[in-house]
């Protein structure tokens, strides 16, 4: 099972599972009911993430962005220079919520 908690803001997603692909099944069935929400993943807690387990996630951060929405993962040990520089991957929930922000202030804006 995934953790979800609902903000005003944004969803996040906690993983909870014992295995990063239990996690992304769950995520593929349950994304419609995500996708017209700002949407934080925190995969901080689990130590076996690697980069391609995060590449999946690249095609919904494209759906998301296109939607006017925010979509940020927040994973500690990861190369974040190794996948492109719209992909939002950061350390911590402050940094996610702080992208969520400066994006809202950006889409305000017409960028």
């Amino acid at each position: 099972m995934m953790k979800i908690n609902t903000t005003e803001e944004y969803i996040l997603l906690s993983v909870d599972e014992n295995s990063f692909e239990d996690f992304y099944q769950n995520f593929e069935t349950q994304y419609v009911n995500f996708k017209e929400n700002h949407l934080i993943i925190d995969f901080s807690l689990q130590k076996n993430v690697v980069e391609k387990n995060i590449s999946l996630f690249l095609s919904y951060a494209s759906m998301h962005k296109k939607n006017g929405m925010s979509f940020v993962l927040i994973c500690k040990n990861i190369n974040i220079d190794a996948f492109p520089e719209e992909f939002n991957i950061v350390p911590t929930l402050q940094e996610a919520e702080d992208v969520i922000e400066m994006e809202n202030i950006q889409r305000d804006l017409g960028f």
